[in-house]
């Protein structure tokens, strides 16, 4: 069982970072994190966007650089062969 009472505070409803919380039995007043679970998910998917970009954006660089370093193999290849 629960000793806390919540209730909104004007501070949490505005930013959605606080909530006043009461316990009943000692009548203590805190302040703790109220981060609603829609703004957590949002930044998860967020996250997981950047994420995904990033993974596209560098996976692009990885195609590309293999792609000169085996031009630059079969020039060399082609160079020692005329030379022959």
């Amino acid at each position: 069982m629960f000793c806390f009472f919540q209730r909104s505070w004007p501070v949490c409803a505005q930013t959605g970072f606080y909530e006043r919380v009461n316990c009943t039995k000692s009548n203590k007043d805190e302040l703790k994190s109220c981060r609603s679970s829609q703004l957590e998910e949002q930044s998860f998917w967020h996250f997981e966007a950047a994420m995904l970009s990033l993974t596209a954006l560098f996976g692009i660089v990885v195609v590309t650089r293999q792609r000169a370093l085996d031009r630059l193999a079969s020039e060399k290849v082609r160079r020692q062969i005329e030379s022959i």
